[in-house]
């Protein structure tokens, strides 16, 4: 019944009313207020009295809020608030980093008038890296100050990951590390690993290390091969191979215990952008060999987990894994390409017909990210040569941050709140911010606490019985819909009726205006 209430409810913000995404009512009575939308719009601004009424907006970024225990919420919206409401207003009213020359929310880049970044005006078009000359003639590359301050809230995550992971969960580390060790030795463990060991044949260490051998010879050769056209060299892989091996144990726990994964995807792009600057495609292949391998892993040992509790046979989870992983792979590339080569305009905003779904919000952070650490690089970013050397401080904070806390849970020892207090998580908080905007945080905590806190407390047994079938119906639902609106209508070219509701946006047009005076941008009014 949930999947079919689901499915049907999508029609309407995935095809007739897709406003409904975003609900920003402070734009609508503050029409002509720059400082207002501002502070109203939810996917352009603060987000203050923004809310969504539709499922993928509020899992469409953060996950499902009905999987969170509240301890994450609360953790993710404490860094929320902190960021959203309170550092980054500050930041942008006070002309930080020239921030009233660029929009308050803006994923894109900037040059020093205030208008996008022409790429390929520093873009040498036959080897695909920097212009030097060319660029020193133009202009220092900008970002918006929400997503400069983004990029210093992940340079403190992961110190924070390691100092947290070390001082809250060193020393069960070291104990089981070592009991594992010695149970391996004398077959012994917990009733699980007993029953999996007595009943079923374990996967042999072999198949593990043929398809780690294998893979790593196929990235050397996707690299080195094909005319080195991915610019990343073999030692690229053997580095971001190794940060991916040394992340994995401290991401994975955080992962584990607050259902929030820090990301690898910004310190991968500063290392290689040291390294081996100015080429945006060893960029992006050193990031997905990086991060996105970490990621990997860390999903795939929570299938085997989950496997492992529900007693299926390990060498049958390795063969699915690995048949899925083929499955899915193929299927995503194939998909990718015909998307590519069959929408027009497809990512272009500027272009695509109102109430396209095609906006690729991710793909355009992405692209982002691909001129700032590749192209550009952190070396004319985040030094002296560059507008943003102080975000480097970041990686202080951000090891430094779990030690107070840390403190209090030795000194209070009775008060189990402190230790729910994870400073990774809370520092990390925003990373999602962009392509996530304020609306999906504010709606998605609401609803979170709303059936973890308060059905968890008055209706237990309804709540363990249905909260995850509910969410994974809701999921299940909007993604049906969402195939057969494309297959049904359009993929002709028809994107609903025409009329105010149709844009997939919150009609708050002033929050993307610049206010610096003197800066002109069409549709903006000048101060």
């Amino acid at each position: 019944m949930a999947v079919t209430a689901s499915f049907a409810y999508y029609l309407v913000p995935g095809y007739l009313f897709p406003s409904i995404t975003a609900i920003s009512i402070g734009c609508w009575i503050w029409k002509d207020s720059v400082t207002a939308q501002q502070i109203s719009s939810g996917l352009h601004g603060i987000g203050i009295g923004a809310f969504s009424i539709d499922w993928s907006t509020i899992a469409g970024f953060l996950g499902s809020p009905l999987s969170y225990p509240p301890s994450s919420i609360l953790n993710i919206m404490a860094g929320f608030i902190l960021v959203t409401y309170m550092v980054v207003p500050i930041a942008y009213w006070n002309n930080a980093y020239e921030a009233k020359r660029f929009p308050y929310f803006s994923s894109n880049t900037f040059d020093s008038t205030g208008h996008r970044f022409n790429i390929t005006r520093v873009l040498n078009a036959k080897t695909f890296d920097l212009d030097i000359p060319s660029y020193d003639g133009y202009s220092k590359l900008y970002l918006s100050v929400f997503f400069a301050l983004t990029y210093g809230l992940s340079f403190a995550t992961l110190p924070a990951a390691i100092s947290h992971v070390g001082l809250f969960h060193g020393k069960s580390i070291y104990k089981m590390w070592t009991s594992t060790t010695e149970s391996l030795q004398k077959q012994v463990g917990d009733v699980h690993t007993r029953i999996m060991k007595k009943n079923y044949a374990q996967v042999p260490n072999w198949w593990y290390y043929t398809i780690l051998a294998s893979m790593f010879g196929l990235a050397i050769l996707t690299c080195e091969g094909f005319g080195k056209q991915l610019q990343l060299p073999w030692w690229g892989i053997i580095l971001a191979c190794s940060m991916a091996f040394f992340f994995t144990l401290p991401i994975g726990i955080i992962t584990a215990t607050t259902n929030q994964q820090p990301g690898l995807n910004v310190i991968t792009e500063l290392v290689i952008g040291y390294i081996y600057p100015g080429r945006p495609l060893a960029n992006v292949a050193f990031k997905t060999y990086g991060y996105i391998s970490m990621t990997q892993a860390i999903m795939f040992l929570g299938d085997f987990k989950l496997g492992h509790y529900m007693k299926i046979p390990p060498r049958s989870m390795f063969i699915a894994q690995l048949a899925g992983t083929v499955v899915a792979t193929t299927v995503y590339f194939s998909t990718a390409w015909w998307l590519l080569t069959s929408i027009e305009h497809i990512c272009d905003t500027d272009l695509l017909p109102p109430g396209s779904p095609w906006t690729c919000p991710t793909d355009a952070v992405f692209y982002n990210a691909s001129i700032i650490w590749g192209v550009v690089g952190p070396m004319r970013m985040f030094t002296k040569q560059g507008i943003y050397p102080q975000l480097n401080w970041f990686f202080l904070f951000g090891f430094l941050s779990p030690f107070p806390v840390w403190i209090l849970s030795r000194m209070y020892p009775q008060k189990k709140w402190i230790k729910l207090i994870n400073m990774p998580v809370i520092l990390g908080a925003t990373m999602a911010m962009p392509p996530a905007r304020a609306v999906n945080y504010t709606t998605w905590a609401v609803l979170g606490l709303f059936f973890n806190v308060y059905i968890y407390r008055k209706y237990k047994q309804w709540w363990a019985r249905h909260t995850y079938i509910l969410s994974a119906a809701l999921d299940a639902g909007v993604a049906f819909m969402g195939v057969a609106l494309y297959f049904a209508l359009q993929s002709k070219d028809i994107f609903g009726p025409e009329w105010w509701g149709l844009d997939m946006d919150d009609h708050c047009p002033l929050a993307k205006c610049p206010t610096a005076p003197g800066i002109k941008v069409a549709g903006c009014p000048e101060f």
